[in-house]
């Protein structure tokens, strides 16, 4: 008898039974535009009966990063699918578009239907929370390529805008205000230092975390980035917002530049909010400056919301009321494109006054 495939590591039945498991998944996404079945060679969305008329396209795609390491030690993978909706989704209401529908990537060497059904029920928890459709997606089997156990994952997210209405940037004003949206964690950056962290401090992270005694400290660095979709949408259409930055890899010093126009520098206060135990756990074990904190993590603020002041007082009112967490945290100054934190003596554990500064280009 001759080689068959699954002979050669690849069981083309448990692909087959891994779709047929995962539809309703998909089909618990459906939104106007979409119908979320699987199976065919490709997705349809409909632009016209998800009520555009005019509408720009804009896509983003992104992985988990390392995050999905620890998440594959620690056989814990019912939430890096909402990571990786978020890294997508989050990217594309930065530029005032909605999240449409979104593909997933999952790669593996031999596939384990149960690892897969619960990332794929992450990715469709994810996509809920941003409102956009799972309309398809690649299982790959690679026998040689991945490690036993191991997986990889890239989501691809298409949103659209209404011409006139994306966000640029060209909005955004000398004496405009800077707010920070709270994020839930380290969200999905910054962690080849934490798993660096946990390294050399040899950290039990299946124990209780010592600044949440209600968690274990794995549960804390693998909780889900937070989705804002849902919540800045209406404020985005609203007229109320000028910019907006995802802050991911990079920190805040790198990212809000990436949204302001030639002449605008952005100013953040650390004083204006708490640096998260979370947070305050990691630059303990590692003694790290607080300029590097701010170039690496979110330290706290997910996303960076600027408005004019007159609107600033309904902004933070809606924005509350939709569940958000919202600091003041900066204003916008004449200056080079970029960005400074700063901080007084002790902030994020400080020796001094301290001060850093990304120009952009």
């Amino acid at each position: 008898m001759g080689l068959t495939y699954e002979q050669a590591g690849v069981n083309i039945a448990a692909g087959n039974a891994l779709v047929k498991a995962i539809a309703p998944l998909a089909k618990s996404t459906r939104r106007p535009g979409a119908d979320a079945d699987l199976g065919g060679f490709g997705g349809f969305f409909d632009l016209r009966a998800a009520g555009f008329s005019d509408p720009i396209l804009v896509a983003a795609n992104d992985g988990v990063g390392t995050k999905l390491k620890l998440a594959i030690d620690s056989k814990r993978h019912d939430g890096v699918g909402i990571d990786l909706v978020a890294m997508c989704a989050n990217d594309l209401i930065v530029q005032g578009a909605e999240p449409l529908f979104f593909l997933d990537y999952f790669a593996t060497g031999k596939l384990d239907n149960g690892v897969a059904e619960a990332v794929v029920a992450s990715i469709a928890d994810g996509c809920r929370q941003a409102g956009c459709a799972l309309i398809g997606g690649e299982t790959a089997e690679m026998p040689g390529m991945y490690a036993p156990g191991d997986y990889d994952l890239a989501g691809f997210c298409v949103g659209a805008v209404e011409r006139g209405q994306q966000l640029t940037g060209e909005k955004i004003r000398p004496d405009d205000v800077v707010l920070g949206l709270a994020s839930s964690g380290v969200h999905s950056n910054g962690f080849s230092l934490v798993r660096k962290l946990i390294e050399v401090n040899n950290w039990a992270i299946d124990r209780p975390a010592r600044f949440d005694p209600e968690r274990l400290l794995v549960q804390t660095l693998l909780e889900p980035t937070r989705i804002y979709v849902k919540s800045l949408l209406p404020e985005i259409r609203a007229g109320r917002i000028a910019g907006l930055a995802h802050i991911t890899g990079g920190g805040l010093l790198e990212n809000v530049p990436r949204v302001l126009p030639e002449g605008a520098h952005a100013v953040i206060d650390a004083d204006r909010w708490p640096l998260p135990p979370l947070f305050a756990w990691l630059q303990a074990g590692g003694g790290i400056e607080p300029e590097e904190l701010a170039r690496t993590f979110n330290c706290g603020i997910g996303m960076v919301v600027v408005a004019a002041e007159a609107a600033v007082d309904e902004l933070t009112a809606n924005l509350t009321a939709a569940g958000e967490t919202v600091h003041r945290i900066g204003r916008i100054e004449d200056g080079p494109r970029g960005c400074t934190v700063r901080g007084s003596d002790e902030t994020w554990s400080a020796r001094g006054v301290w001060s850093a500064t990304h120009n952009h280009g």
